[in-house]
């Protein structure tokens, strides 16, 4: 299993950002946090880079779950998706797969949760 999920677009980049967004509201999620990769590394390093983005996504009824199941497991939260553009020019969304990254924690009840919150995000996949 991987540990995330990946899918390409037919969408520009910025669209699929918006598109991404979009789906994410419609699952409850809000974007908390959107790192410009690109802008960064060019601004910190000067050095360029590929359009690439990280979307921070938090479902608050979801992270309060988990917060309540396992007090440490905000240093795994928000819920991240990528949206890169490839060498090839495609666009590419990338989510987390929260079943994998909570493997590790050994909480039966945080695998639950986590397993509702994937099926949402593969629900915003699908929609991409």
């Amino acid at each position: 299993m991987s540990y995330y999920n990946t899918k390409i677009v037919e969408l520009t980049f910025n669209d699929a950002i918006t598109k991404v967004t979009e789906e994410l509201k419609k699952e409850g999620f809000g974007v908390l946090t959107e790192i410009d990769v690109k802008e960064t590394l060019k601004k910190k390093l000067d050095v360029d880079f590929r359009q690439y983005k990280i979307l921070g996504a938090c479902n608050p009824p979801f992270a309060y779950k988990a917060l309540q199941a396992e007090d440490k497991i905000g240093t795994m939260l928000p819920c991240n998706f990528i949206v890169q553009e490839r060498s090839d020019g495609k666009v590419e969304v990338s989510a987390i797969n929260p079943l994998v990254s909570m493997q590790t924690v050994k909480n039966k009840e945080l695998e639950s949760i986590a397993a509702q919150v994937v099926e949402k995000i593969n629900k915003v996949l699908d929609l991409v």
